[in-house]
């Protein structure tokens, strides 16, 4: 059914996802034309339902949004405290790295610990405030593309559609959402940017993005082990033992809570490799164990983030839309951080939009927001750090680490060159003829804990009857392809349980527990034939991470 037959309705901007850089856009866009009618849309159920952050916050973009944020009651109630980077040698074994030492992207003087989903609701209050329109619930199915090829707005999820596709009696058509320009704010690998950068070739001149696995629990801690404002960062086990990269977090928030996390790069080669259970060693850590211990753990998440830094970075701008934050790539690894940058890219976004609807003859494809991004402090950091991912790739933390502290400490990261990393995630998997398995102990329920109690805690909700989100291209890959050569990683590189290998009448297959599925979009980047598509659920769906 073609967008023009639906319902619809229409604004001069349409913004999908109610995120950082969204709600940033959306602000910044009312601020400097309080006419402009726009809209949110949102597939969580409320405002910051889907969102997981490492929690440590720069200010510096929303200072320039609402320079009286603190008047205005922002959420950031603890600013850092300390900082604390470490080496873990081993299980038991760790070097604490001098401060003078550390790559200075990882000083977080001035910056705040804080609960992302907090923030998220509370521009969403400014928002409305100022006049935009913020739909919760409603999740955006496709592009709507005009005869000119110029996006016009979204479709909304139709709702009330059973599993085999026939419509229920809740059955509700979604509508056309149609715009003069449509902002995609989707966050990592969202489908609507994914579409976009194929229909309009954006990553043509960029080399393919790279990203991480972030699995995340939040705790509520004894009071006496609880240091308010406590930033620890880590590298080394247990992702070291098997040659993967990454690192792990561990921030104290406000009221005894802590956020721990480990982040795995996506790039790891060992297909017997299971983030989740990486995740759960970690937090056996005598570093990490000494705050958890005869604490509570309350909440889990886990979300894929970008890392590919500048040269991964596409075209953000096509006929009708923009591309923001992560769904373009804008997160800053080195620093670990991606919300100050996404909403600088939002607010650069709207800027690019109040001048071209000013001008006498509006733009439809705003190249003069890619301008205006690379011109902007946000690009100058990511560009400052380029070659920190690659470095990492190339050398491992280690070594990598000590690139990064000659080339952001000493140089500022102007040496005169740019480091590549060419090769794909998914592309680096080995097979397991190549691969040494690996044998994850059992979790022993006081600190480390099985997949499903650990859905349970991110208030995964899914209708029983509605049509699977997750969708094989190829039905016979996974066992005939995946299973043979790799032992089929979906089953352990999903953070959910959602992929199983079971047997039936007809022999091995895949079974997929789309009821399980966080939206982390991991299959969607690992999957070494790329053959698992995720798509937007009906109604949103997914995750309802609380205080996260």
């Amino acid at each position: 059914m073609s967008y023009l037959d639906r319902e619809s309705m229409e604004y001069d901007v349409v913004v999908v996802g109610a995120g950082p850089a969204g709600l940033s856009a959306a602000c910044r866009l009312k601020q400097l034309d309080p006419e402009l009618s726009v809209c949110v849309v949102e597939k969580g159920s409320e405002v910051g339902a889907h969102i997981l952050s490492g929690a440590v916050f720069e200010p510096r973009a929303l200072s320039e949004l609402f320079p009286d944020w603190e008047k205005r009651g922002a959420p950031l109630l603890t600013p850092v405290a300390d900082d604390a980077i470490y080496l873990f040698k081993s299980a038991q074994d760790a070097w604490k790295v001098p401060a003078m030492l550390a790559p200075k992207t990882m000083h977080n003087t001035g910056n705040y610990v804080i609960s992302l989903g907090n923030l998220c609701r509370w521009l969403a209050e400014q928002a409305e405030e100022l006049g935009v329109e913020v739909f919760p619930g409603f999740a955006a199915a496709s592009l709507a593309i005009g005869d000119d090829g110029a996006v016009k707005g979204v479709v909304t999820s139709d709702m009330g559609v059973s599993a085999d596709g026939e419509k229920k009696d809740s059955y509700v058509e979604g509508i056309a959402l149609l715009a003069r320009y449509t902002l995609l704010a989707e966050g990592c690998r969202g489908h609507l940017g994914k579409q976009a950068i194929a229909q309009y070739g954006l990553d043509e001149h960029a080399e393919p993005q790279h990203y991480g696995l972030g699995i995340k629990e939040l705790w509520k801690v004894d009071p006496e082990k609880h240091k308010p404002g406590l930033v620890v960062h880590t590298a080394g086990w247990p992702l070291a033992e098997s040659k993967s990269a990454g690192g792990g977090f561990l921030y104290h928030l406000e009221d005894n809570q802590v956020v721990v996390g480990l982040i795995t790069d996506l790039s790891y080669s060992n297909p017997y490799v299971s983030p989740f259970d990486e995740f759960q060693r970690y937090k056996h850590h005598p570093v990490i164990s000494q705050y958890l211990t005869g604490g509570e753990r309350i909440a889990y998440g886990a979300r894929a983030i970008t890392k590919g830094g500048p040269q991964s970075l596409p075209q953000l701008s096509f006929p009708g839309g923009m591309l923001l934050g992560d769904n373009g790539g804008t997160l800053n690894f080195a620093k670990i951080k991606g919300s100050h940058t996404a909403m600088k890219s939002g607010m650069v976004a709207a800027e690019a939009i109040a001048a071209s609807l000013a001008a006498s003859e509006p733009q439809t494809t705003l190249k003069e927001f890619d301008t205006r991004f690379r011109a902007s402090w946000a690009f100058a950091e990511l560009q400052m750090q380029r070659n920190f991912g690659p470095a990492q790739h190339r050398w491992g933390n280690l070594w990598g680490a000590a690139y990064a502290f000659v080339d952001i400490n000493l140089f500022a990261g102007k040496l005169p060159w740019t480091l590549s990393d060419p090769h794909p995630d998914y592309d680096r998997l080995r097979t397991t003829q190549e691969s040494r398995p690996i044998a994850y102990p059992k979790p022993d329920g006081v600190l480390s804990f099985d997949k499903l109690s650990s859905v349970y805690l991110s208030n995964t909700n899914h209708e029983e009857d509605q049509p699977c989100h997750l969708r094989l291209s190829d039905p016979a890959i996974p066992v005939a392809r995946n299973l043979p050569r790799y032992d089929e990683p979906a089953q352990r590189y999903c953070p959910a349980g959602v992929y199983e290998i079971v047997e039936n009448a007809n022999g091995k297959a895949l079974q997929i527990n789309a009821q399980n599925c966080v939206h982390c979009k991991t299959c969607d980047i690992k999957d070494p034939a790329q053959n698992i598509t995720w798509v937007t659920p009906e109604g949103g769906g997914g995750p309802n991470y609380p205080n996260m």
